[in-house]
């Protein structure tokens, strides 16, 4: 699928890094297929001596030595980024971004030609080959320019290909998700310490504990609920903890929090 294709990867941060480990690691593309960008030299540097690929600081060279374009640069950058080089792109290559709240449309708007622009939205756990990354097709992309990305993405956990309109909404809870998820597991920790264990003791089974819960969800299929009630017994432990949660409010509370997320994505940038 990427044979003697080159792939530029423009703003090669933490997230970028973790793309080409994880299709090196795959074996989809071998180290001489990569060209990466960054703002500054001492990270080209960190790229050559850990990756042992080509770099330069111009996005320019990169996108003219590559096929696929993929973009992980902020946001707020995107324009900028595709102004510099929107000369040199043509209907051969294929543009995959990452940023949250960039739409397909402002993309192509900006690149001014039939190029394919594909949206994407990795998390965090994407650095640990563990991420989920929804997949969204421009108006220009074809089933084999989504094949390709869902290719890339894949070497680094989960993907999912869902309508653009969704996208705010992953953002929302898939992107933002990971940082809900580490405060409900730092309260766990608490909570172990307040009973009595010692800290790396309640650090080791409240994060293997939600690791097992989610594994459960996605390998049996079975409906969160369903998994919940087989846990919950008669008279038991866990419906009193299951009562203080409601008390509390948390199923709101996160549903709340997920909204909101998914709104500022809505607002970061126009288009």
């Amino acid at each position: 699928m990427f044979e003697n294709k080159r792939i530029a990867v423009l703003g090669a941060g933490k997230l970028g890094e973790a793309l080409i480990t994880g299709m090196l690691d795959a074996e989809v593309v071998s180290r001489k297929q990569f060209i990466a960008t960054a703002a500054h030299k001492e990270r080209l540097e960190q790229l050559q001596t850990k990756l042992d690929i080509e770099t330069t600081l111009s996005n320019g060279e990169a996108v003219r030595k590559a096929h696929l374009v993929l973009l992980c640069v902020k946001p707020q950058t995107v324009e900028e980024v595709l102004r510099q080089v929107s000369d040199l792109l043509t209907p051969d290559h294929i543009v995959i971004s990452v940023a949250a709240s960039v739409t397909a449309r402002f993309m192509e708007t900006i690149i001014g030609k039939p190029v394919p622009v594909i949206r994407t939205m990795p998390n965090t756990p994407c650095f640990i080959k563990k991420g989920m990354t929804a997949i969204a097709p421009g108006k220009h992309a074809t089933a084999e320019h989504v094949a390709q990305a869902r290719k890339m993405f894949d070497a680094i956990g989960r993907t999912l290909i869902l309508d653009e309109k969704h996208m705010d909404a992953v953002t929302g809870l898939s992107a933002s998700g990971p940082a809900f998820v580490y405060i409900i597991i730092e309260s766990f920790i608490e909570a172990g310490v307040k009973v009595g264990l010692p800290r790396e003791a309640a650090t080791q089974l409240a994060a293997q504990m939600v690791l097992g819960a989610s594994s459960m969800v996605l390998q049996t299929g079975e409906h969160p609920a369903k998994l919940k009630d087989i846990v919950t017994t008669p008279a038991g432990c866990t419906i009193d903890g299951i009562l203080e949660l409601e008390d509390g409010g948390l199923r709101v509370t996160l549903i709340k929090a997920v909204v909101r997320a998914t709104q500022r994505a809505r607002e970061l940038v126009n288009g």
